[in-house]
């Protein structure tokens, strides 16, 4: 944490949680919460909770949860000193000054300095293009019919015919040729020297998403080789965790982005009013990019190449967007090559029907594996469909699994009970599952001590947040030593400290949390739904249950762990055992 905690905790105290999301998310009031629809998953009934005294949200759809400084990374895509400032801003809170470690300083010294060298070059290049050396390179670019408003938005310019002109402007600009270097402007060989790593090339910075120049890709005028040219990875660009546009795109606030394969793309769509799109930098789709894309959307639709290099980067890029929970469609290009070739010849209203008739990617995936068997043989359709069955089982929910199915068997014109009665069979085949067997009446099902262990941590927990009061009686028999170690200890621990300062803050506590998916687990301890108790003396027997069931898992998990000849530990537990029933029995 680069600031004091006092700084924070101020910082988050005078940015109230309802005001700061109300500007994102359309919130209305149900008791003591406010609900919307959540900006991070698409769904229709609101599920989005933003509580004011606990200064928190949570989604009891899809789990994100966390306090105003989680939102706005979150949402905004801000690291966490990004965050800081913009919040603070927001309340006219003057920051002091970061204070880093020694190597804190250095690294972020580092990026200042290679983000610095990088937006000089955008300049330089971004001049080059708009003189007489670069007029090839300007024409080349309008005959593709990019507009001079395109070209001025995206910064794209000229990297001059000479190997070592955008070295010396910057070596005149005072800066060394080792920061030259790590910023990936240049490359040193024993034989050529120092030379630039883009020359006569049409320069397209690439940016994060907050506009900062963090790369380049260069392309060639006409033939050569190799046609596109990116830069190296450096302390400030992971290609696999980038896309291009996305700065732009991010803007759109639409409930979907279009991924290209190229740059050209990219400016062809946002021309032509597709402000959405994006596209990856030189290499497929990676489980970086699929993250990255999670923060804004929870729908893709993939307009790559319709070559066959093209299906087969769709097909790779499917499960990496389903494991992060987003749904991919796959948008045709036929008869042309891509977006920017299919928008000049057809324009954009064509490429927009394209879009309403986009192929869902399961679908789509299963169109390409027709292609390896033989469809009018029985052999090669029950091959086929044994294929399919086993990639149906790739669903986890039920409810998806089923809708899949139903779609698959409309699709190739089966019965769905006959592809279901299959997907039984091949889970069954596969260990993923076991035949059907009716229990015994007399039979208890088994249900892990652990399990109803952990769900009266939750519950306690909440139930602290909720009601203060109670502290004073949970005190007298639970202490955070009691919880589960880690995550549930730590908040525990917290909490406990803060009763005792006289001070209970639910959002305080995520201040002591690095990242986004701690944010989530505390956020998740703290929204517990808990069945609603009509009478006091039905809530303090719920109470009484849930201390009992916290205490009674914490005894066993002391005595695992104690030394079989610890007696003095034996008769310490024994003793709190007979106190934990005499509390039962009161």
């Amino acid at each position: 944490m680069f600031y004091a905690e006092d700084v924070i905790e101020d910082i988050r105290s005078r940015n109230d949680i309802v005001d700061v999301i109300s500007g994102y998310v359309k919130l209305e009031r149900k008791g003591s919460s406010h609900f919307g629809l959540c900006p991070f998953h698409n769904e229709k009934s609101p599920s989005f909770s933003v509580t004011r005294n606990k200064q928190m949200y949570y989604c009891f759809g899809c789990g994100v949860g966390g306090s105003v400084f989680t939102f706005i990374m979150e949402y905004e895509n801000f690291t966490f000193v990004e965050t800081v400032k913009f919040l603070a801003n927001r309340v006219g809170i003057d920051l002091p000054e970061i204070t880093y470690s020694d190597a804190e300083k250095e690294k972020a010294n580092l990026k200042s300095r290679y983000l610095e060298i990088n937006k000089e070059a955008g300049r330089y290049f971004y001049a080059g293009l708009r003189v007489e050396a670069g007029e090839r390179a300007y024409s080349y670019m309008i005959n593709r019919e990019v507009s001079t408003e395109m070209l001025k938005e995206f910064g794209v310019g000229y990297a001059g015919k000479f190997s070592d002109s955008l070295y010396r402007y910057l070596r005149d600009k005072g800066y060394t040729q080792e920061d030259i270097q790590g910023a990936g402007l240049i490359q040193i060989d024993e034989l050529k020297g120092v030379y630039d790593r883009f020359w006569n090339r049409i320069i397209f910075p690439i940016m994060d998403v907050n506009s900062r120049v963090i790369g380049f890709g260069g392309r060639v005028i006409g033939e050569g080789s190799p046609k596109y040219l990116n830069s190296p990875e450096t302390i400030i660009f992971d290609k696999s965790r980038n896309l291009y546009g996305l700065n732009r795109a991010r803007t759109s606030r639409k409930r979907y982005f279009l991924v290209c394969e190229g740059y050209l793309d990219v400016i062809a769509l946002h021309q032509s009013g597709f402000t959405n799109a994006v596209a990856t930098l030189g290499t497929a789709l990676t489980s970086g990019h699929a993250s990255l894309l999670k923060r804004y959307v929870d729908q893709v639709y993939l307009t790559y190449d319709s070559d066959e290099a093209g299906v087969r980067a769709a097909l790779r890029a499917l499960p990496l967007l389903k494991g992060t929970g987003i749904s991919a469609r796959i948008v045709s290009m036929e008869p042309y090559k891509d977006p920017d070739d299919f928008i000049k010849n057809m324009g954009p209203e064509a490429f927009e029907k394209r879009i309403q008739e986009a192929r869902n990617g399961f679908l789509f995936s299963l169109e390409i594996l027709e292609r390896d068997y033989e469809m009018d043989s029985p052999e090669g359709k029950t091959a086929f469909f044994l294929e399919v069955a086993k990639r149906l089982l790739t669903f986890e929910e039920q409810l998806e699994r089923n809708n899949y199915i139903e779609a698959v068997a409309k699709e190739y014109q089966i019965q769905p009970d006959s592809l279901t009665k299959l997907v039984t069979k091949m889970a069954i085949r596969e260990g993923m599952a076991k035949p059907y067997t009716r229990p015994s009446q007399l039979q208890d099902e088994y249900k892990p001590k652990e399990d109803g262990f952990i769900t009266a941590q939750k519950v306690l927990l909440t139930w602290l947040i909720d009601d203060v009061q109670l502290f004073e009686e949970v005190k007298n028999h639970i202490t955070p030593q009691d919880f589960s170690e880690g995550l549930y200890r730590k908040v525990a621990t917290l909490l406990f400290e803060q009763f005792a300062d006289g001070q209970v803050n639910a959002a305080r506590t995520l201040n002591y949390f690095e990242n986004e998916e701690e944010h989530r687990q505390v956020a998740a301890l703290f929204h517990t739904v808990i069945q609603r108790l009509e009478s006091k003396e039905a809530k303090e027997q719920a109470l009484k249950e849930v201390i009992v069931r916290v205490k009674r898992g914490s005894l066993e998990a002391r005595n695992k762990e104690l030394d079989p000849m610890d007696f003095a530990g034996l008769q310490e537990i024994v003793k709190e055992k007979r106190a934990l029933e005499k509390f039962l029995l009161n």
